[in-house]
């Protein structure tokens, strides 16, 4: 699985047709719609497609087609995230009408077409599930454990310094927390 961590933007025009597609990660997805509305009053349709992660581990998915005839806009544009494995991300495609009918088969690869060209700019990162490791130090080996960290590449951590301990919470991938247990178990 991929996820991307920043928003792209790609216009790709289809028979005179203007599609305008931001791929956003999840987070940033929550009330992009409305703005896209209001800096695109005049859009026919505000189509989207997003896939993401829940607490449990399961891919949630969900589209749109915003007045496009059934299945011909939303579902095309959420095949293609599913194609490149994406997930935790939302792809919003405004499209202006060109004058020029596509068909319900046209509509529908104009849609992917737009999603693959914005895929084709975005830098995709390869997804690791991460889960949380806690430990405890002494005060003394705090720089240990910092520049052990630093080698492992573990840059998500807390630390609450105690009495007479330093207790640690550490977020990183299971590889990386099972060397880590092996130092400190």
């Amino acid at each position: 699985m991929k996820y991307i961590d920043s928003h792209y933007t790609h216009t790709t025009e289809v028979n005179r047709s203007k599609f305008i597609v931001h791929l956003v990660p999840i987070l940033e997805y929550e009330g992009l719609q409305k703005k896209l509305k209001q800096e695109h009053p005049k859009a026919n349709h505000m189509v989207y497609a997003l896939r993401y992660l829940n607490e449990f581990d399961q891919v949630v998915e969900n589209s749109s087609d915003d007045g496009e005839p059934k299945g011909c806009a939303g579902v095309p544009a959420l095949n293609v995230l599913r194609g490149e494995e994406l997930i935790n991300c939302a792809a919003l495609i405004v499209r202006y009408f060109g004058g020029i009918k596509l068909g319900t088969g046209g509509m529908a690869r104009a849609y992917a077409l737009a999603v693959k060209n914005v895929i084709q700019t975005a830098a995709l990162e390869t997804y690791v599930k991460e889960i949380v490791y806690n430990f405890e130090t002494t005060y003394a080996e705090v720089d240990r454990t910092l520049y052990l960290l630093k080698q492992l590449e573990i840059f998500s951590f807390e630390r609450l310094f105690d009495v007479n301990r330093v207790k640690w919470e550490v977020k990183a991938s299971q590889k990386k927390i099972e060397t880590l247990s092996k130092k400190y178990s």
